[in-house]
């Protein structure tokens, strides 16, 4: 059976939807550990924080679905 790596790899390779949730994934990452450096955020600043970490989900959700569905129909 194959590991979620190596599907992850084949489908990098052939979903361009695949490519651009992992893209968005890791940029979404990135901008959430710029504000998880700052010792207090301002309301705002939440606000954003818990809409990236939602969006975030919604991408690696998304990623695990493609996965899924590749095994099964792989």
């Amino acid at each position: 059976m194959l590991t979620d790596a190596r599907v992850s790899e084949l489908l990098r390779e052939s979903s361009t939807e695949f490519r651009e949730l992992e893209q968005t994934h890791h940029r979404l990452d990135v901008e959430l550990a710029e504000l998880q450096k700052r010792h207090v955020l301002t309301p705002q600043e939440e606000l954003v924080k818990k809409q990236l970490q939602k969006e975030k989900l919604a991408k690696k959700d998304r990623m695990a679905e493609l996965i899924r569905l590749y095994r099964e129909n792989g």
